[in-house]
């Protein structure tokens, strides 16, 4: 729960930066949980309107971590838009986001890693 306050909190619109994957992975994780259990609470009473609200309130912070992931793997945010392609660019991004950081400093600063430890 850390890692996605920590999103929210202070890295809210930060797109310049690293972000190591259990950051990226943990902040999606409870980003989809509280998505659907406001969709649960919007279908029993019959709108959308929690859910909606709260994907746009948290669109800038998912965009942000996502850039910061795609700079950990030395690779600039508008690899992002590699999405917009049917099947092959989910895929495409997905693998992205899975591979591990480049180790040591790159382009877009410091090793997250290396800070952590």
């Amino acid at each position: 729960m850390n890692w996605f306050l920590d999103v929210v909190k202070n890295k809210y619109a930060t797109f310049s930066g690293r972000a190591r994957r259990q950051e990226y992975w943990m902040f999606t994780l409870f980003y989809i949980i509280g998505y659907v259990v406001l969709a649960v609470i919007d279908a029993v009473v019959g709108t959308m309107v929690l859910a909606l609200i709260y994907s746009l309130a948290l669109l800038l912070p998912s965009l942000g971590v996502a850039i910061r992931r795609l700079h950990d793997t030395n690779r600039s945010g508008w690899w992002l838009l590699i999405s917009f392609l049917p099947l092959i660019g989910a895929i495409v991004l997905l693998v992205f986001l899975v591979t591990e950081g480049e180790k040591g400093d790159n382009q877009y600063g410091p090793d997250p890693k290396a800070e952590a430890a």
